[in-house]
Parts: structure tokens; C-alpha cells; sequence
């Protein structure tokens, strides 16, 4: 996959876990987004990684930045996600797969030696102009939040 930084992030509406549509022009000209797809809610890469983002909240709003979840998982599971955990931050449907393939992050996976199609991990840092200013692919949950937050912090100050 090439990378999409310096580019016009793929525009998309989504509905959230409360049934709104939400759009990547909805924060043009407003905020910073960071736009995270990750491959299931409840497991626990992913529960870590929404828990680090959810502890980083006030951080990231501090610097004018909202943060938006992504992946195949259900209005009720996301629901039950951000219940479970108290996010702060809307998770999106992506059940058609149809973002994850515009920006690159529906591949071929790999577990217990079957090979199957999914989200790859990748978080993308979107400008307020609509460009994506960097992306992170293949993510290690570990330190993410702090590359993050210190890529944002590089570009506000």
C-alpha cells in the first residue's frame, strides 16, 4: 500500500453508535482527526488501544483534535463497547467494509493459520483542511497514543 500522507483523506459517511451520520466534513476547518480503524470491539488489543485513546481524550481536545473509531462491528457491540469502557469518542460502522478499503486498511489477515479478510490496525492524522498529515499503519497499541498526541503537539505549536 502506498502511503496516503500529504493526500485529501477519502471522504466517508458513517453512522455512529447512536445511529447519527457522521462525515469527515462534518470537522472541516474546525478540528484535527484522528481517524483510528481497529478490527473488533472487546478483544484486547483493541480494548487497550480505545482505553489509551479514552485516557487521552482531554489531551487531544486540548489541541483541537476529536477522535473517531472505525470498524465492522455493530451499533449494539459498539454500544456496548463504549458502555463497557466509558469512551468518550464515537465509534463508527464501517459493516461494508466500504473506508476501511479507501484507505487501505481492509488486507488479508492472518491467524491460527487461517487466512481471512479484516482491518488492519492504522490510525490516520487528518489536518483541518481535509489532508492527511500522517498515518500510522500495522499499529502496535503500546506508545501509540504517545505518537500520536506528540505528531499533533508538532503540528499546534
Amino acid at each position: 500500500m502506498t502511503t496516503l500522507e500529504g493526500i485529501e483523506a477519502p471522504e466517508f459517511e458513517l453512522q455512529n453508535e447512536a445511529g447519527e451520520t457522521v462525515s469527515l466534513k462534518d470537522f472541516a476547518g474546525k478540528k484535527y482527526v484522528i481517524l483510528y480503524f481497529y478490527p473488533k470491539d472487546m478483544t484486547p488489543g483493541c480494548t487497550t488501544q480505545a482505553c489509551d485513546f479514552r485516557d487521552a481524550q482531554s489531551d487531544f481536545s486540548e489541541l483541537n483534535a476529536v477522535i473517531l473509531g472505525v470498524s465492522a462491528d455493530s451499533r449494539d457491540q459498539h454500544n456496548k463497547f463504549i458502555e463497557k469502557h466509558g469512551l468518550p469518542f464515537s465509534l463508527l460502522i464501517d459493516d461494508d467494509h466500504r473506508v476501511s478499503e479507501d484507505y487501505g486498511v481492509w488486507v488479508e489477515k492472518k491467524m491460527y493459520g487461517k487466512e481471512f479478510m479484516g482491518i488492519e490496525r492504522s490510525t490516520f492524522l487528518i489536518d483541518p483542511t481535509g489532508t492527511i498529515v500522517k498515518e500510522w499503519r500495522k499499529v502496535k497499541v503500546e506508545n501509540h497514543i504517545n505518537e500520536v498526541l506528540d505528531t499533533l503537539k508538532s503540528l499546534t505549536t
